[in-house]
């Protein structure tokens, strides 16, 4: 499976070697991700006596799993879309609801009635039968994509950039983490994201060498 799935990829790189820089910049980039809370003392340590090591002051109870949030988020050459927070897990139906919300707002904001082209993924909830039904119905031209191609999409590199700057801000709880989030997304300049648009051929290259 793991061949099949690299021919497919070759075949889809080279497919769209020929794309100019301008076809790319049509394309509205879309992707989940999962942000995590941090924990831990950030390099300090404790001491104590043999004595004092099983006395219960000395002791802290500790968050077994850190807490976590997912985002979906949309980006193209010409900005930012919206970033959504997203609850439990997500579904078809959810999926729907959150391109209803912020990937037709996006569209609009960005490409101001211009043919753009949708990307996503291959994950269940996008290539649902319900997913793709929609999508025919809001006339959504999407772009096809191989699977297991993570490298290809320049919005994983903006996933990089921000959590980057969560290891940097080391935020504790869920609610700082989206704060965070929102604030570092805000901060993504139109410039950033149209070098990472204009680096994709570049990808193709390296994907077909």
């Amino acid at each position: 499976m793991l061949s099949v799935q690299k021919r497919r990829r070759l075949l889809w790189a080279r497919r769209h070697l020929g794309w100019t820089i301008t076809q790319w910049k049509r394309v509205l980039w879309s992707d989940e991700s999962v942000f995590q809370v941090f924990f831990g003392r950030n390099g300090h340590r404790v001491l104590w006596t043999k004595e004092e090591k099983d006395h219960p002051d000395c002791y802290q109870q500790q968050v077994q799993k850190p807490g976590s949030v997912m985002v979906w988020g949309c980006v193209s050459a010409l900005g930012k879309g919206n970033l959504q927070f997203c609850d439990g897990t997500i579904n078809a139906e959810k999926y729907i609801e959150i391109l209803e919300h912020n990937m037709l707002t996006s569209r609009r904001h960005l490409f101001q009635g211009r043919p753009c082209i949708f990307q996503q993924d291959n994950a269940k909830p996008h290539s649902a039968h319900i997913t793709k039904s929609w999508l025919r119905r809001k006339r959504i031209r999407v772009l096809d994509w191989p699977a297991c191609s993570p490298d290809l999409s320049p919005i994983e590199n903006v996933w990089r950039i921000l959590k980057c700057k969560m290891r940097q801000r080391r935020p504790r709880t869920v609610a700082h983490l989206k704060t965070c989030l929102q604030q570092e997304w805000d901060k993504i300049t139109p410039e950033t994201l149209h070098h990472l648009v204009s680096s994709v051929p570049k990808h193709l290259f390296k994907c077909c060498e």
